[in-house]
Formats: C-alpha cells, structure tokens, sequence
C-alpha cells in the first residue's frame, strides 16, 4: 500500500489487527464496509438515535485508517479523485478546501498537477501518517480551524454520516468566495450503518435544497460521482424555507423511494418488451 511505509508501529498493529478479521480473503470494497459495521456494533452505535460521543469514538477507530489505506488502492475511489483534481486544475482555481481530507490523497493529486494551488485539508484529528505523507508538498496544509475563505471546497461523501447536513452544508457555503465553486459527492444510501437514514431523503431533494442555500448546479463531474455547484449569492439563508423543504422531502421520501425501486423499474421492463 503506498502510504503503509508511513504508519507509525501503533497504527500498524492496528492495522494487522483488522487485515486478521478477514482471514485471509481480499480486502474489498464489500469486506471493508462488513468491517465498518462490525466496530460499529462493538461500540454500541445506534444510526436511528446518533450518540454523538460514540459516534465521536467511532470515526477514531483505526478502521478508518484501514479506510484510508484503501482508498489508496481502489481504482474506482482513485478515479473519482482523478476527474476532481483535474477539474480544479483545468479551472486553475488557487485556493482549496478539502473539507474532511483523510489521508490527503485528493489533495496530493491536485498538489503534484499544480504547484501553484494551495490545499488545506480540515481534518481536526489527522492519523499520523496522513500528516506524513503530505510533509513533502509544501503546498498542503491540514487545519483544525476553519476560518478563511476558498475559491472552491471539495467534500467528498461526508454529509451523509451527519445528523444534521443541511447546518453542514451551510456551513461549507460560508466557507467559498462569492462565484466560487464547491464541488460535492454523497451518497444518501444505507451502504453502511454509518450513513443515517435521516440524510437518505436528500438523494432526492439535495439539488433542490442547494439551490435555496444560493447554490447552482454547473455540472457533474465527469468520471466522479461529485456535483459542482457555483456560490451565487451572499444573502442570509432563509432556514424557515429550507426546513420546510426538508420536511416536504422527509415526508414525499418512501413515496419517491417506492417509485425509483419499483414504479420506475416496471416502466423500463416494459419498454424493453415493447422495443423488442
């Protein structure tokens, strides 16, 4: 693994400790989520009512540096960063936030295609070897405090491990520079007993909501599952709207759902019986 090399020997036997839980079999996507959910149910944590002092010792866990690590090897993961980073360098944006980090492996591939760019990372508890795999590009930085503003924030599945993603998102807004870009991937599914199934209704009502949040969709990014939005106002958010509009999407939420699994899937059968 290219970041093994910078584990500390704790996080390496940390590390041994979970690759012995497989039991000799590959670590794939699929096994490493099983894994998630294991620490999950030794820490007692419960995804209906989110303790947040356990939920804060979960995202500790050194299943997240396995995480990491992994990330680091995945084809689909490294390519989802690939068309984000070059996005950012084709736009020759300057100033970045990558807004819960991890290991910096977004932030080193806009790093080694542009010297000019400037990465922060916000990432209040780095692993060690995060810090020191990034220690030779000068221009990278992991922060603890969010205070200046960007020309474009990257957030790449966070807001559906939160209670409240909305508060999040605004948060990140406040972050970018009128007219800049945030650049965001989620995925509102329950792969994982990490995502909340109070964040699933926003698959459907995300794009909807970022627009009353002064967002508007440029376009996906291509070759990724993340969305660029451009930031096209700096009034204050009108929150009694956009709780209404959450409301309205929690409550349409299993009507959509039943349709997307269901109503959807019988129109496709059917026009492929009628084509053929």
């Amino acid at each position: 693994m290219h970041i093994a090399g910078h584990l500390s020997n704790e996080e390496s036997i940390a590390i041994n400790r979970l690759i012995a839980r497989l039991q000799g079999k590959d670590l794939t996507l699929q096994a490493l989520w099983h894994m998630m959910d294991q620490v999950w149910d030794e820490m007692q944590c419960d995804n209906t009512a989110p303790d947040p002092e356990k939920i804060k010792h979960y995202y500790q866990h050194p299943v997240w540096l396995l995480n990491g690590l992994f990330i680091e090897n995945h084809d689909l993961s490294l390519r989802c960063r690939a068309a984000i980073s070059d996005w950012i360098v084709q736009k020759k944006l300057i100033k970045i936030l990558d807004f819960g980090g991890g290991f910096g492996t977004l932030a080193r591939m806009i790093a080694k295609k542009s010297s000019d760019t400037v990465i922060d990372i916000y990432e209040p508890f780095p692993a060690q070897a995060a810090l020191k795999c990034c220690q030779n590009y000068s221009n990278i930085a992991f922060i603890d405090d969010l205070k200046s503003k960007y020309q474009c924030l990257v957030s790449t599945d966070i807001l559906e491990h939160v209670p409240d993603p909305l508060s999040l998102l605004a948060k990140m807004i406040s972050l970018v520079e009128l007219n800049g870009y945030l650049i965001i991937a989620n995925h509102f599914y329950p792969s994982i007993k990490c995502h909340l199934p109070e964040t699933f209704h926003l698959r459907f009502s995300f794009n909807q909501l970022a627009a009353v949040m002064g967002l508007e969709m440029v376009d996906y990014c291509h070759g990724s599952h993340a969305i660029i939005y451009l930031k096209t106002s700096e009034q204050p958010l009108n929150w009694i709207k956009i709780r209404q509009i959450e409301q309205q999407s929690k409550r349409l939420f299993p009507l959509r759902e039943f349709n997307r699994r269901y109503i959807s899937a019988w129109r496709i059968q059917i026009k492929k019986l009628l084509i053929n």
